[in-house]
């Protein structure tokens, strides 16, 4: 089967002509497989799709199109209404994320304990100090307030997650620079609990080349040059 170690980007397949060499054509959205609800995905267009192969077929036909080049993945599940992010909370966004990295990082630290495997050893060296000194905020909701003194008390502490988040999402290429498609995992995810992720990364761009650079994303989160 000549498709078989063939790549295709997303929204492209395989397909072998009449020569029996193989080349991508565009998914047909029709034909991706049968999805679950919880699979939907909402597209910048405001319009569910059945899945991200419904939703990257259909971008590929579009291909060359202002519609094209203009859909992209939004966020994961069906379209609803996401309330506009205030000037006051895109300020205090930083505080919550910050803490949420932190936490993430915290969460791998445990498991990585018991079973090692998803941070590098040099990682875990770096994440034990922050782990070591974590228990001073009990877990739960906590204030801005709270998030704000610890920020300025730990700063420290606050300073390898914000970079840690940037080098995972820094992959295609890994060029210090994030685009849009790097920057979808993250967003995508987080869009319909974090109404303020999207206002947020625009606003992170500071220069509005489309592409946040690690001195911008750093800038966003109040890490110091």
């Amino acid at each position: 089967d000549p498709c078989r170690n063939f790549h295709c980007k997303r929204g492209k397949v395989c397909h072998e002509d009449k020569q029996g060499n193989p080349h991508c054509i565009c998914q047909d959205p029709a034909a991706c497989p049968s999805t679950k609800d919880y699979e939907h995905v909402c597209g910048t267009d405001n319009k569910t799709y059945d899945g991200t192969c419904q939703l990257f077929g259909t971008k590929c036909q579009l291909e060359g199109t202002k519609m094209g080049r203009q859909l992209h993945l939004d966020y994961m599940g069906s379209c609803k209404y996401i309330p506009p992010c205030t000037d006051y909370e895109v300020d205090q966004f930083p505080l919550r994320m910050r803490d949420w990295l932190k936490n993430i990082l915290m969460q791998y630290y445990e498991r990585d304990l018991n079973t090692s495997g998803i941070l590098t050893e040099k990682q875990r060296n770096k994440v034990k100090k922050i782990y070591q000194n974590d228990k001073r905020l009990v877990a739960g909701d906590h204030t801005v307030e709270l998030l704000l003194h610890d920020f300025e008390k730990n700063y420290h502490m606050y300073v390898y997650p914000v970079h840690w988040q940037f080098h995972q999402l820094d992959q295609h290429p890994v060029d210090r620079l994030l685009t849009h498609s790097e920057l979808a995992p993250l967003r995508a995810s987080l869009v319909p609990m974090e109404h303020c992720i999207t206002r947020f990364f625009q606003e992170c761009d500071g220069d509005q080349d489309k592409l946040i650079a690690l001195k911008e994303w750093c800038h966003c989160f109040g890490i110091k040059e």
